[in-house]
């Protein structure tokens, strides 16, 4: 009996322990598994929050809709699973950080985004048996206004959601704000600043040059909203949608938003245009918003849907991102379907190397369409890119191509060993677990993106039509290696009137500004050429110094040019360093042999400027911009620096009671600070 008890024992004991085991091992599973979930939701997390702020602060897209609504779908589904939210994950954080442009402020209460559907059926079920408002859901740049005593006080932008950026004295000149009304207590209100598609294609229409033309209205409207000169915003037709009243004092709206909205209308706003529905309209009302939107004036990417009853959408409450008592539609893309002919590698100033797929053309929200950009090899390898594949494609926004799916996934694309440009090898880096193709040869004509850019710049040989993206283009098709070789490009008339939105009008404007350009003042000629700490101002001084004599100025020593006031050795240095290159002294004179050099008259009796500095801040009425100033400055022999010193006499700005550094500097330095009126008066004995 002992002995069986024994064994028994024995034999409970040996099972207990692989149970043990047996546990133990699931339990190491489960935690791989575990910590697998939370290393993808790192991933995600940075993914997205990258994706975000290229979007909203930079105004650009590193990725599809599609893409990060399925990346965003990923990480929610796992932090479900997981019970984990990761600090910055974009499921509980909205918005874009302010820049640091433009004076912050905090929103009174939070700016939340709103929870999505594309399901019809879905915004019946959410409304139940309330009513509610639908209305359409724009798509350019929240804006709080803020009025007091019946007045605009101040206009903050969304920001973060917490912290916006203050763009009052834009707002001042959006085409609809009033600027009084006859409520006079404080009245807070929400709204989108958009650009129609009217006004923006007329601006583009002024833009010869397709790579410089803006992608959509969000984008122009975002810049045009956020710039530091509302003149610029004022010349861009920016309109205002109110769609949210947040506070208005003492006023009774008998639990309604559409006596809000009636409110809004009766101070002369412009309210989004909406329709009351219940759950027997709501499908149809959708069905009628999406025949519209085809038509409709003003960019939308979707609906918005908000119970009616102000108290019951309040008691619901909200998320830690999104209110309880709005829902947004978001309107299914159209996709096309078609056949990947090739993939175009495009290389760029930085080395990297871009996929753009090129695809039979389909009709796509009403334009043709025939490439989109894949990006990256993440996504290529991703997609199982093959020539011949039958890929499904897309408008983000209506607006970007993009790759939704590949039917077929034949995955046959051979990654580029050698750089189209100057077939150096190429190399795959991975960068926050992201695959790119890279050239790796650092004399790469296509890094040479930068210098080129400058030399056709505004300021130096000003040949429009060459933006940084067509100079790009060019590069890569092998017509540029040197800045001669700007002024040949006739050679390349059929490939280049052949490309993607050139054609002949804008080819004929081109190779016109290139004749143009051929007849140059020396100092731009200078600047033009990218010697380091050689500014155009620098660049007047120098050649001033030795009488605009081009050849006196290649055999300048470094001695002779310290000497000139404002130069200093360092400046100096890096001129005659330039000049005693002999493979920068070959590519000067092959330079030299397509331009003619226009020499300036300089009249001594109007040099009363001469060893004068000055510094200008702040906007000018009598000048069309600060440089036109600048330029009338140098040309009486003045200089005009970037910051307050010691040397300055004087601060031009008409804001003298500014907080600006330069302001304070100035007061700190006793430097005076005098208006533009009485600096023309003083110093240019003009009158005004």
């Amino acid at each position: 009996g002992n002995l069986v008890g024994k064994n028994c024992q024995s034999f409970i004991v040996c099972v207990e322990y692989q149970i043990l085991i047996i546990y133990l091992n699931i339990m190491e599973e489960s935690m791989e598994a575990n910590n697998e979930k939370i290393h993808q939701m790192k991933v995600l997390v940075e993914k997205l929050r990258e994706a975000s702020k290229a979007y909203y602060a930079q105004d650009r897209e590193i990725m599809s809709n599609l893409e990060y609504d399925a990346l965003y779908d990923e990480l929610l589904t796992l932090e479900q699973e997981t019970g984990m939210v990761l600090a910055g994950s974009p499921t509980i954080s909205v918005g874009y950080e302010a820049v640091d442009e433009l004076p912050k402020e905090a929103h009174e209460s939070p700016m939340l985004s709103l929870d999505k559907t594309k399901e019809r059926e879905a915004l019946k079920d959410w409304l139940g048996d309330k009513d509610g408002l639908l209305s359409w859901k724009l798509d350019g740049l929240t804006i709080v206004l803020t009025y007091q005593n019946g007045e605009l006080l101040k206009a903050v932008t969304r920001g973060n959601g917490e912290v916006g950026e203050v763009i009052t004295n834009n707002a001042k000149v959006f085409k609809n704000i009033p600027l009084k009304i006859q409520f006079q207590g404080e009245l807070i209100l929400r709204g989108e600043a958009v650009i129609t598609y009217h006004d923006f294609k007329e601006i583009n229409s002024h833009i010869e040059d397709v790579e410089a033309k803006y992608k959509n209205p969000r984008n122009l409207c975002s810049g045009s909203v956020r710039q530091l000169n509302n003149q610029i915003t004022a010349e861009r037709n920016v309109r205002f949608y109110a769609f949210a009243l947040v506070k208005a004092d003492g006023v009774d709206f008998e639990n309604s938003r559409e006596k809000q909205f009636e409110f809004l209308t009766n101070q002369g706003f412009d309210i989004v245009a909406y329709v009351k529905v219940n759950t027997d309209s709501i499908v149809a009302a959708v069905s009628d918003y999406e025949e519209r939107v085809q038509t409709y004036e003003v960019p939308s990417d979707g609906l918005v849907l908000i119970y009616d009853d102000i108290a019951y959408g309040r008691s619901l409450g909200r998320t830690s991102k999104f209110p309880r008592d709005s829902i947004a539609f978001k309107w299914a893309d159209e996709i096309r379907e078609t056949t990947l002919k090739e993939i175009e590698w495009s290389p760029s100033r930085t080395g990297l190397i871009n996929p753009v797929a090129i695809f039979e053309p389909v009709e796509l929200e009403g334009t043709t369409v025939s490439r989109a950009s894949v990006h990256n090899i993440s996504i290529l390898k991703a997609l199982k890119l093959g020539i011949g594949d039958k890929i499904t494609v897309y408008k983000a926004n209506m607006i970007i191509p993009q790759i939704a799916e590949n039917l077929t996934r034949s995955e046959n694309i051979e990654i580029p060993s050698v750089c189209p440009v100057c077939g150096g090898a190429t190399e795959i880096r991975a960068v926050n677990e992201v695959q790119s193709l890279y050239c790796s040869n650092s004399n790469c004509d296509a890094k040479k993106i930068k210098s080129f850019t400058h030399f056709v710049g505004r300021d130096a040989m000003n040949i429009d039509g060459l933006s940084e993206a067509t100079l790009e283009k060019f590069i890569a098709k092998g017509f540029i290696h040197q800045y001669q070789d700007i002024f040949h490009l006739d050679r390349y008339k059929s490939d280049i009137v052949a490309m993607e939105g050139f054609g002949e009008r804008s080819y004929k404007k081109l190779i016109n500004s290139i004749e143009t350009a051929r007849d140059v003042e020396l100092p731009k000629l200078i600047f033009s050429l990218g010697i380091a700490n050689i500014g155009l101002a620098n660049a007047k001084v120098i050649c001033r110094f030795y009488d605009f004599n081009l050849e006196s100025l290649r055999c300048a020593t470094v001695e002779e040019l310290a000497m000139i006031d404002g130069i200093g050795e360092v400046i100096a240095k890096a001129f005659v360093d330039y000049f005693s290159n002999e493979e920068n002294n070959k590519r000067f004179d092959n330079l030299l042999a397509e331009i003619r050099i226009q020499k300036e008259e300089i009249n001594a009796e109007e040099q009363t400027l001469e060893g004068k500095t000055f510094v200008i801040t702040g906007n000018l009425n009598h000048f069309g911009s600060r440089n036109e100033l600048k330029d009338l400055i140098e040309k009486k022999g003045g200089k005009v620096a970037g910051s307050v010193s010691s040397k300055t006499l004087c601060l031009i700005n008409n804001d003298s009671t500014s907080n600006s550094s330069k302001n304070k500097k100035a007061k700190e330095l006793n430097v005076s600070i005098v208006t533009e009126e009485e600096f023309m008066k003083a110093y240019l004995n003009m009158e005004v």
